[in-house]
């Protein structure tokens, strides 16, 4: 049998001590006065001190460090070699609760919060077995993510922040089909960790800059620079078609929705959300017969999904490799040609360090991916900027 009992099990007040012991799972020799097999649990700093015997139920209060978790990562490390099966298990069946209710796993703790954590020891013989092996298979997961992190370029660390150059192709979150993202593979590789958390998303084909942040206040102070739009975000494409080589803006209001197809989509619809995106162009090149391309600098003066994508498709000019906003026929040529990313790269993020106030640029180089496709259409790299003419509006 596979699961934990979490509960503690009654006797009838009719049945004799001989017949309880008979009836009670077999259990090792070992002292029952030890810790069970799932009481390898972390120390965690609360008000009630560290965590104690898993035979106990505790109640544990959020602080600031602990603030902005989802609940089953927090369980996670507080229940360190216990499978998450059985961690999910507990939150589904309501015996772990948030101030006295249940909440889903992706429920995000607040600083105050209360968390009930029942006991959690395994619930018969059979199960240590089947725990030991899912135990097992929970490790070789964590070790492969903790792999993929250290393949991570970082670009910049200290005591606030983690910042580093996600690859093409790499999700920054696992879901709809992702086992793993950024945010799960870093966690895998720092378990010590007591906090960390992305400050802002990446579409999974775009590569570059991506902050995360190492503490709950410097999360919530760089969503504020972000609201504020005092964050600069500049962003390097290469497009289909040619572009002016000077700053146009473009303003299309941005509508998300989902296609028949089940897939989420945005275009450009009045009523929709304020977005803003200035694009400088920078070079242009011609790869014959497919035509001329153009690179360019996008700088994001909103957040919206999909943003730079959309705009520049409905300007005319999609991002070479965008399966989804893009030019079909082109993006199979181009992959035919060994082009097979989208080339929409974060280049850099200017801002303010949450602690210090002090300013802040951090900086991805370019993929090799980019200057290939430039040095076949004969262009210069690195390019040079702009020539920092008047804008164009939308």
């Amino acid at each position: 049998m596979r699961g934990t009992a979490c509960s503690t099990r009654f006797a009838e007040a009719s049945v004799d001590a001989s017949s309880r012991l008979a009836r009670q799972p077999f259990r090792s020799g070992r002292d029952r006065t030890q810790q069970s097999k799932y009481s390898n649990v972390s120390t965690l700093r609360t008000k009630h001190g560290a965590a104690g015997p898993t035979d106990a139920v505790r109640h544990l209060s959020i602080g600031e460090d602990d603030a902005g978790q989802r609940l089953d990562n927090f369980l996670g490390r507080l229940c360190r070699g216990v499978p998450k099966s059985h961690l999910y298990r507990l939150i589904r069946s309501g015996q772990l609760r948030v101030n006295g209710r249940r909440q889903a796993a992706d429920y995000r703790l607040q600083a105050g919060d209360s968390v009930r954590v029942p006991p959690i020891r395994p619930a018969d013989a059979a199960a240590p077995d089947a725990v030991a092996i899912e135990a097992g298979a929970d490790e070789r997961v964590r070790r492969t993510r903790a792999g993929l992190a250290r393949r991570l370029p970082v670009l910049h660390e200290d005591e606030a922040l983690l910042v580093v150059d996600k690859p093409a192709s790499v999700a920054v979150h696992g879901g709809s089909g992702i086992s793993s993202g950024v945010i799960e593979q870093l966690r895998a590789a720092r378990p010590q960790a007591r906090f960390l958390e992305l400050v802002h998303r990446l579409d999974r084909e775009t590569s570059g800059v991506l902050l995360l942040a190492r503490r709950r206040a410097a999360l919530v102070a760089l969503h504020a620079q972000w609201r504020e739009r005092a964050a600069d975000k500049r962003y390097l494409a290469i497009v289909a078609g040619r572009w002016p080589l000077r700053t146009r803006v473009l303003a299309f209001p941005l509508h998300r929705h989902q296609a028949p197809d089940g897939d989420r989509r945005v275009s450009v619809r009045a009523g929709g959300q304020e977005a803003l995106t200035r694009v400088t162009g920078l070079l242009r090149f011609e790869l014959p017969p497919l035509g001329e391309f153009s690179l360019v600098e996008a700088r994001l003066e909103t957040g919206r999904t999909h943003q730079i994508r959309v705009h520049l498709a409905h300007a005319g000019c999609p991002i070479v490799g965008d399966a989804r906003y893009g030019r079909f026929e082109l993006n199979r040529e181009m992959t035919r040609r060994g082009f097979r990313r989208m080339y929409l790269h974060a280049q850099s993020i200017r801002f303010r360090h949450p602690d210090t106030g002090r300013p802040m640029l951090i900086e991805a180089p370019a993929p090799e991916e980019f200057a290939l496709l430039l040095r076949a259409g004969g262009a210069v790299w690195p390019a040079p900027r702009g020539s920092g003419g008047e804008e164009e509006g939308a």
